[in-house]
């Protein structure tokens, strides 16, 4: 592909739905942005708290849908509409530093062979209270501990060749909440052969507040559920970001230790096994744990160590879910 005398064209797009303040946070760090993109196209997504008037205040291009369908299909619209050599998408609870895209630009001009690329939430979450510290540092530990060479995409601070998004059909529309759309997508892109790179020196701050109900449900039914008829289908695990070998260890040795401390009720020997399942899953974890003391202190990472074990518990609750549904479907097709 040839670009301008000046690099690659970059248009950024912002789907949203009642973003609120977060959302006015947003915009300001993209009108902020030195150089500018190319052009940021908000895509309003039905919503009903005016942010598409807010959008308009910032000069941007505004796309409205009367309803809202979900994320996937408004960064589709959005994509659709763009003229940049690459797409830009970013969430409108996320705020980007002012150089993000002359990064983008250079490291796109230093790797022509480049498809797509993905960054990561920073260090420093927005919010202050437990779990959103919690929840969001975990996901800068994950994808900054991960493969350069990446396997999926990232809808909230990812980049993509406009051609290759469109020919690739975009996000599937099949998925009507925020979900895995976007791991979908990687999982296309990369099958196809195509290049990712995770590229960890581009940070977003997520400004999202995680409570205890919205963090279990959207990890629950709208990450691990999806995820693992993701996995199913494909056919084989990915070694890299959740799915690596450590961690699904941990998912089986959270379920044994489960199970003996249970027994152990009834056959106190049991506890021993128990102690070895613990000592294991801090030993497979050790570098997170350490990760999160030098971040926020010891207090806050012994806090941890009890969420991320219902994290590996739930993940696998889901896996095993999915698993009996796939196999019931499978026998289904066989009749």
């Amino acid at each position: 592909m040839t670009y301008s005398l000046y690099g690659p064209t970059i248009s950024v797009v912002i789907p949203v739905h009642n973003g609120g303040d977060n959302f006015r946070r947003c915009l300001l760090s993209v009108k902020a942005l030195r150089p500018s993109p190319d052009e940021v196209i908000v895509v309003a997504d039905g919503d009903t708290d005016g942010s598409w008037k807010l959008a308009e205040e910032f000069d941007v291009r505004v796309l409205r849908k009367a309803c809202s369908d979900g994320p996937a299909q408004a960064r589709n619209l959005g994509a659709q509409s763009a003229k940049g050599d690459f797409l830009f998408f970013l969430d409108a609870d996320v705020v980007v530093p002012s150089d993000i895209i002359e990064r983008i630009v250079t490291s796109i001009q230093n790797d022509p062979d480049l498809d797509a690329l993905i960054g990561s939430y920073d260090d420093e979450p927005f919010e202050t209270n437990f779990l959103s510290q919690y929840r969001n540092l975990l996901h800068h530990y994950v994808h900054q501990t991960s493969n350069i060479s990446a396997s999926t995409f990232w809808g909230a601070c990812g980049v993509i060749r406009r051609e290759l998004f469109l020919k690739m059909g975009g996000f599937d529309k099949r998925y009507r909440y925020p979900s895995v759309e976007d791991i979908d997508l990687g999982y296309r892109l990369k099958k196809a052969g195509y290049k990712i790179c995770l590229l960890k020196q581009i940070q977003g701050k997520h400004l999202k507040r995680w409570e205890v109900l919205s963090l279990l449900k959207a990890d629950f039914f709208y990450r691990a559920l999806p995820w693992t008829d993701l996995i199913l289908n494909e056919g084989r695990f990915i070694n890299d970001l959740n799915l690596k070998l450590s961690s699904r260890i941990s998912v089986m040795a959270v379920f044994l230790l489960a199970l003996t401390v249970i027994g152990a009720m009834f056959v106190p020997r049991l506890l021993g096994l128990s102690v070895f399942f613990m000592v294991l899953i801090l030993i497979l974890n050790r570098d997170l744990y350490h990760f999160f003391q030098n971040k926020r202190g010891l207090g806050f990472a012994v806090k941890t160590i009890p969420w991320h074990w219902l994290y590996f518990f739930y993940s696998g609750l889901a896996f095993s879910i999915g698993f009996a549904k796939y196999q019931i479907k499978s026998l289904g097709y066989r009749k």
